[in-house]
């Protein structure tokens, strides 16, 4: 079956989320500080769907070839347990993801948008990127958001699951 052709009827599906960070959570710029470390920004809206999700017992994954302690900090108080950072070769993170909660690939939503991202996005069962990803990574996708890395990408696929699967904004969605 082709995975582009049935991409929302199947979202049913998705039992959990990974994530690459840098062109998804944020866009493709960074800003070094007079130390030379890395600066990113991330959407707001795209941490509360991730911690709602969370909420809604998802497991949820960040896989990143960056090494940013920030970037571990955010996505652990928003309720991320697994986060690999300076992941070298992100379908070997993504597969102990899987089988750290006994996930089949086919069960979970990959969203990345660059090259390093193509061996997962080969493996997993669901996947998109953001509208400024590569065309490499395009041609794989099963659904391209129509919003930029940084803009709410995330947001727009992890919402799109959560309504299918009845679990946006119901009556535990607002309890912090």
């Amino acid at each position: 079956m082709n995975k582009k052709s049935f991409f929302k009827e199947n979202l049913a599906g998705v039992r959990a989320f990974a994530f690459d960070v840098d062109g998804v959570f944020s866009d493709s710029r960074l800003i070094l500080d007079q130390d030379g470390s890395l600066m990113r920004s991330m959407n707001i809206k795209d941490g509360f769907v991730i911690q709602l999700a969370v909420k809604k017992g998802f497991p949820v994954a960040i896989i990143s070839g960056g090494n940013s302690e920030a970037v571990r900090k955010r996505f652990n108080m928003l309720g991320v347990k697994d986060v690999f950072l300076k992941s070298s070769r992100k379908v070997d993170d993504f597969d102990g993801f899987c089988n750290s909660y006994g996930l089949d690939p086919g069960e979970v939503l990959y969203m990345g948008d660059d090259l390093p991202d193509l061996p997962v996005m080969r493996k997993a069962g669901f996947t998109a990127c953001p509208l400024d990803a590569v065309p490499e990574i395009k041609s794989v996708a099963a659904y391209v958001s129509d919003r930029k890395g940084g803009r709410g990408c995330v947001r727009d696929v992890v919402e799109q699951v959560l309504r299918v699967q009845g679990k946006w904004m119901d009556a535990d969605s607002f309890i912090l």
